[in-house]
C-alpha cells in the first residue's frame, strides 16, 4: 500500500482505499477509557428499605366464607346455595354494621364467569368488604 512513490513521471492518482489505521487508534483509545471508567460506575447507594414481615394479617371483624366450585355451585359457609339466595343473603349482610367481610374462595378450575356473576351480585347488594382467598405456594409446586 504505496502512497507515493520517487518517480514523478507516473501519474498521480487519487487513492481509493479506505486508511483503517486511525480508525484502528480511535477504537483502541475508547477501549482503555472504558475499561479504566467501567469499574468506577459501579458505586452502589447505601439504603435503609424498610423490612416486610411476610405474617398473614389477624382478622378480628366477622367473615362470611363464598366458595366457588369448579362447576359452579356456591357455598355459603359450606351450605350449598343458589345464585337467588346468594343475592338475598347479600342484601342482608350490605344491611349490618360493620358489614363483615366477604371472603370469596373460588376453585382453581372455575370459569372466571361464576366468579364475575358472585362479584356483581355483591357489588348490587352493596358489599364492600370483598376478599379473595388464596393458598401460598410451595416450593415443591413450582
Amino acid at each position: 500500500m504505496a502512497f507515493g512513490s520517487f518517480d514523478a513521471h507516473k501519474g498521480q492518482r487519487p487513492v481509493s482505499e479506505i486508511n483503517m489505521i486511525p480508525l484502528i487508534d480511535v477504537m483502541l483509545v475508547l477501549l482503555i477509557i472504558f475499561m479504566i471508567t467501567a469499574p468506577l460506575m459501579t458505586h452502589a447507594v447505601k439504603i435503609d428499605l424498610p423490612k416486610a414481615s411476610s405474617e398473614p394479617q389477624v382478622t378480628n371483624t366477622e367473615h362470611i366464607a363464598l366458595a366457588i366450585a369448579a362447576d359452579g355451585q356456591l357455598f355459603w359457609d359450606a351450605e350449598q346455595i343458589s345464585r337467588t339466595v346468594l343475592a338475598e343473603r347479600l342484601q342482608q349482610m350490605a344491611q349490618h354494621t360493620p358489614q363483615p367481610e366477604l371472603h370469596i374462595h373460588a376453585d382453581q378450575a372455575a370459569p372466571y364467569r361464576f366468579v364475575a356473576e358472585a362479584l356483581a351480585d355483591a357489588a348490587q347488594a352493596g358489599v364492600t368488604r370483598i376478599g379473595f382467598v388464596s393458598e401460598p405456594e410451595t416450593a415443591t409446586s413450582r
